[in-house]
């Protein structure tokens, strides 16, 4: 579903943030991203979703040049960022509707998904309100529900669990296993280890630009904890598996 083939972003003054990166996510897989602040993430995410023009390498999703039919990509793909920039001047269900309106979903089709969807997320009551009086965590609620609203075979999100709730982070999980099931793919970045361990079947780590590890989470852990498995990838030692395995990177 998404083909990463040696991509690599370099940035005005020579920084090179992404150097040769290859990643194959298919349908089916919750495909975790990991790695420290600054190590390439979230550039090869714009890349990934048409927000980063880069010139080495290319991008497929489901088998479509991200370089060649920018479009076409971005009409099966959905984004969600980590601090979601909305219209603060429509309220939620303007929001919505204009998201569905970009991706040409029927009257029924919208209805149903909005109603769907804010009811899991409990935002049914405040979809009339202006999404200026939203908290952080309501924006992010209403970004996860205009990105699911065309029902993209790809999903991509930046850190999808910060700023939400316990609840609604279990609902968002839920969402991305029934996705899942039904044949589409998700890739997303997190510095929650223990919530890449539990919820993905594959993974890769990335250090200062290059992917350092790869695979399915049983072949990167090898029974070990995804924790020490990154400390040790990484160069800083085994991590203490005494300890509070949720740490953060």
């Amino acid at each position: 579903m998404l083909s990463i083939r040696n991509f690599s972003k370099t940035y005005k003054g020579g920084k090179k943030a992404v150097s040769n990166l290859t990643l194959s996510i298919e349908s089916g897989d919750i495909y975790g991203f990991i790695g420290h602040n600054g190590a390439g993430k979230t550039t090869t995410i714009k890349a990934v979703v048409g927000i980063m023009d880069f010139e080495e390498g290319d991008i497929f999703i489901d088998g479509i040049s991200v370089k060649e039919e920018p479009i076409k990509c971005k009409k099966i793909t959905a984004f969600i960022p980590d601090n979601p920039d909305l219209p603060e001047y429509l309220t939620g269900i303007q929001y919505l509707n204009f998201m569905a309106d970009v991706f040409e979903v029927s009257k029924e089709e919208r209805e149903n998904a909005i109603s769907k969807y804010a009811g899991l997320f409990e935002v049914t009551d405040v979809l009339g309100d202006l999404i200026s009086s939203y908290s952080h965590g309501m924006k992010q609620k209403i970004a996860i529900i205009g990105a699911l609203i065309h029902k993209p075979k790809l999903l991509v999100l930046d850190e999808p669990f910060v700023g939400l709730d316990p609840r609604a982070a279990v609902v968002l999980k839920d969402i991305m296993h029934k996705m899942c099931e039904d044949g589409a793919a998700i890739f997303f970045s997190t510095h929650v280890l223990d919530v890449a361990e539990k919820l993905c079947n594959k993974a890769a780590i990335i250090k200062e630009g290059k992917l350092v590890a790869a695979g399915t989470m049983q072949e990167l852990t090898g029974g070990e904890s995804l924790e020490s498995v990154f400390m040790e990838v990484l160069g800083y030692g085994k991590a203490d598996t005494k300890t509070d395995s949720t740490a953060t990177v």
